[in-house]
């Protein structure tokens, strides 16, 4: 039910950077757009969002889903700091929050509440679910697609704003195939986001970024358990900060003009090109998640048809949408535009605004890292030195210092200025996945 009434949202606004300068015969536009949320705000129209609660807030509804594979007891401190972790998450809950908690192995088993159902968040039921937290044993396989149904089925059963998930698992998805789990993730895709966590170091990397970019969640690794309760804390207290959820980025082009791409390029890459869904003539929404009070950025690249000297059009109009079940959209009221002029002004048509030019380099750098811890692991050296050394050289330009720090522990730097490399003979396998996991994590613009 949708609520028609004041209420303290986040306002989005939104800001395109682009040079609009093409030269003659010139048919690739790229524009980076800012999206904005500022909490807070209060607005007398329409509210997307179902449910309020009590405290002006929207309701929300988490699941939590921590890994209790035979691994888990390997050492048995992983365990204990799994189940420290999880009471830590519900600590954090706010009072009205829907939860609950699910144990994952080859099967998915509710842990609390129990019965197919949420508890409701208030000091007695975090109590009783901490204490169901104590019965948490290690013993079974791990099918992450199971885990990940049932979380779709609870959190369905609440008519909430927000539906999210926390994903924790040690081990790799060895008892069900690829294809059960990506088969998974397409049916919960929009229905909720979800974070996923690798703790330790038997865990495939690929999974757990894949799983977060599937529900645009976040992804990371905790290499050592005794850091899990801080991570959690961390995980549930932006989840309980988001105020507006299913939000789409709505891209309308003229005719004879293609989307080539839309990336999310902050705070991680992420692509969206293939996630469209058309909605309506010549428009397509992209989705983006759920938000607080945040700002991300998009690069959006389009091809237009061929116009002479002088002319200029527009090239696209973004704006921000959440739709509705019943086929209707909420518009958030933040609208730029992307325009394309043709140029003799060799100047103008060959600067590179400053915007693009970065994040085409964060880009970069995310699939040079990738590619290059690919190439490491099939044994080609020569190709990983290169392709890490093109690394090192675009997070120097970038000032992507915390990305620098990582590819330390795996190259020895000689020049960072020219991308100049060699491979370290010994990495410690922590390092090596932290890298890989954390490859996606963008800088903005230096001011």
């Amino acid at each position: 039910m949708a609520i028609f009434a004041k209420s303290n949202v986040p306002q989005f606004s939104m800001d395109v950077y682009q040079n609009e300068y093409l030269p003659e015969g010139g048919r690739e536009v790229n524009a980076i757009v800012t999206v904005t949320a500022t909490g807070g705000g209060t607005v007398g129209s329409a509210i997307a969002a179902p449910v309020y609660t009590a405290g002006g807030r929207p309701s929300a509804a988490v699941a939590i889903m921590v890994d209790c594979s035979g691994s888990m007891d390997y050492p048995p401190t992983k365990m204990r700091n799994a189940r420290d972790a999880t009471a830590a998450a519900v600590d954090t809950l706010r009072d009205g929050t829907h939860f609950a908690v699910i144990g994952g192995t080859h099967v998915a088993q509710e842990v609390y509440p129990g019965g197919g159902r949420l508890a409701v968040a208030d000091a007695a039921t975090r109590e009783q679910a901490k204490r169901a937290l104590r019965r948490l044993s290690a013993g079974g396989g791990t099918a992450i697609g199971t885990w990940l149904r049932l979380a779709d089925r609870l959190l369905s059963s609440a008519d909430v704003t927000i539906r999210h998930g926390i994903l924790l698992t040690d081990g790799r998805n060895e008892h069900e195939s690829p294809e059960d789990l990506r088969a998974a993730l397409e049916a919960c895709a929009g229905r909720f986001t979800c974070d996923a966590r690798g703790v330790g170091t038997d865990w495939e990397v690929k999974e757990v970024t894949g799983i977060a970019s599937a529900l645009l969640g976040t992804a990371d690794i905790v290499a050592d358990p005794a850091g899990l309760a801080a991570d959690f804390t961390r995980m549930m207290e932006t989840a309980m900060g988001k105020e507006v959820a299913d939000v789409a980025l709505r891209v309308w082009t003229p005719v004879g003009t293609t989307i080539r791409y839309v990336k999310q390029v902050a705070p991680t890459v992420a692509d969206l090109t293939g996630r469209r869904t058309e909605a309506g003539p010549r428009a397509g929404d992209y989705p983006t998640g759920s938000w607080g009070d945040e700002s991300r950025d998009y690069h959006l690249c389009v091809e237009v048809p061929a116009a002479g000297l002088g002319q200029e059009m527009l090239a696209a109009r973004v704006s921000l949408v959440v739709p509705q079940p019943d086929g209707s959209v909420h518009n958030l009221g933040a609208q730029g535009l992307v325009r394309a002029v043709w140029t003799d002004d060799m100047a103008a048509s060959t600067s590179i605004n400053p915007q693009v030019a970065h994040y085409t380099g964060q880009a970069e750098l995310a699939q040079a890292i990738q590619q290059g811890l690919d190439l490491r692991k099939a044994g080609d050296f020569d190709g990983a030195t290169a392709k890490l050394g093109r690394a090192v050289q675009l997070a120097n330009v970038s000032g992507n210092a915390d990305t620098a720090k990582l590819l330390a522990k795996v190259v020895d730097v000689v020049d960072a200025a020219t991308g100049t490399v060699r491979l370290k003979t010994r990495v410690a396998e922590a390092d090596e996945m932290t890298l890989e996991t954390r490859s996606t994590k963008t800088v903005r613009v230096k001011k």
